[in-house]
C-alpha cells in the first residue's frame, strides 16, 4: 500500500505551511504529496486565504526531489482545458515526470459564487468534464509535429499544436474519483489511470470498486485501472495522542487509533483492491503526524 499525503489549504494554509509539509512528506517516504482545489473554506474562517492548487505544485516542483505531486481533484469548472493541459505539462517538466492530474466536474457552489465563476448545472458539468478529459489527454497524446483539433458542445480547438509536451509519456496520470453510479465509473474506465473513493466506509467503496471494475470489463479496458480511497485521520503512538489528535480537528477523523488499530482500518480498503491510500491530514502545523504514520504505520502495512 502506498501513502499519500492530502492536503485542504483552503481551509487554512500558506504556501510555506504546504512546503513544509511536502518536505517533511518526501523525507519520511511518502509516496506522494496532494492538495485539494478549492477556492473557498467550508469548516473554517479559511486565513490567509486560497492558495492555486496548480500554481503551489509548480513551485514544489522545484523545492522537492522525489514524492509525486498532484490534485484531488481539480474543478473542470475552474480552468478552460487547453491551458491547463499547458499548465501542467510545464509543472511535469519542472518536477522532472512527478505530476498528477485528479479531475471532476465541480459541486461547491458557494465558492464559484463568491470568485465570479461559472456553476452550471450538474449534467453540464459532467458533459463539460468528459469534453475536458477528451481534450487534455489528446493534446499530450499528439504526436510532436502533428495537429489536434476538437468540436464538441462546450470546448472546440482547431489546428492546435499540443505543445508543450509533459516529462511523461504519454503523459501525467489521470485520477477520477467519486461515488456516482453511472458517469463517474464510465468516464474513469475510458480516460483514468486511478479511481479514487474519497470519505466512504469500506462497504460502499466495495461498492464503487465493482462499478469501475464493470465499467471497464464493459468497455473492454486493458489496462487495470488503480484503486485508491482517501480519508481523514487521526493517529497517536498511543490512544490518548490518537484522541488528542482527533480533537484538535473537531472529531472529524474517519481513520483513527493507535498505529494497529490504524494499520488494521486502511488493511480493509487493502482487501478491497485498493493500492494507494490517501491519508488527510487537516492540522499541517502538526508534522509529527506525518512522522508517526512514517515510522509506526507504513512498515505495517502490506
Amino acid at each position: 500500500m502506498r501513502l499519500c499525503v492530502f492536503t485542504e489549504p483552503q481551509e487554512g494554509a500558506s504556501y510555506d505551511d504546504l512546503r513544509k509539509v511536502a518536505q517533511r512528506a518526501e523525507e519520511c517516504g511518502f509516496d506522494g504529496f496532494f492538495r485539494s482545489d478549492h477556492f473557498l473554506s467550508m469548516d473554517t474562517e479559511g486565513l490567509p486565504g486560497p492558495t492555486e492548487a496548480w500554481l503551489t505544485l509548480a513551485a514544489l516542483s522545484v523545492q522537492t526531489s522525489r514524492i509525486r505531486l498532484g490534485t484531488l481533484v481539480s474543478s473542470a469548472t475552474f480552468r478552460l482545458p487547453g491551458p491547463l493541459a499547458v499548465a501542467v505539462a510545464q509543472a511535469d517538466q519542472m518536477s522532472g515526470g512527478r505530476i498528477e492530474l485528479g479531475l471532476g466536474a465541480g459541486w461547491f457552489g458557494a465558492e464559484h459564487t463568491a470568485y465570479g465563476i461559472p456553476f452550471p448545472p450538474v449534467g453540464e458539468r459532467f458533459d463539460r468534464l468528459e469534453e475536458q478529459l477528451e481534450i487534455i489527454t489528446g493534446l499530450w497524446r499528439t504526436p510532436v509535429g502533428e495537429r489536434f483539433t476538437f468540436q464538441g458542445d462546450h470546448y472546440q480547438l482547431s489546428d492546435s499544436p499540443a505543445l508543450p509536451k509533459p516529462a511523461q509519456t504519454p503523459g501525467p496520470p489521470v485520477i477520477i474519483g467519486g461515488a456516482g453510479p453511472k458517469r463517474t465509473p464510465a468516464l474513469a474506465a475510458r480516460y483514468a489511470d486511478e479511481f479514487n473513493v474519497p470519505f466512504r466506509t469500506v462497504e460502499e467503496t466495495h461498492t464503487v470498486y465493482e462499478r469501475v471494475r464493470e465499467a471497464c470489463a464493459t468497455q473492454g479496458r486493458a489496462t487495470p485501472i488503480v484503486l485508491s480511497a482517501a480519508h481523514t485521520v487521526a493517529c497517536g503512538r498511543t490512544p490518548a495522542e490518537a484522541k488528542a489528535r482527533n480533537e484538535r480537528i473537531g472529531g472529524r477523523a474517519h481513520v483513527t487509533g493507535t498505529p494497529a488499530e490504524v494499520v488494521d482500518q486502511i488493511g480493509r480498503y487493502a482487501e478491497l483492491g485498493a493500492s494507494r491510500f490517501f491519508l488527510q491530514f487537516l492540522d499541517l502545523s502538526d508534522l509529527d503526524h506525518l512522522d508517526v504514520f512514517a515510522s509506526e504505520v507504513a512498515p505495517q502495512l502490506p
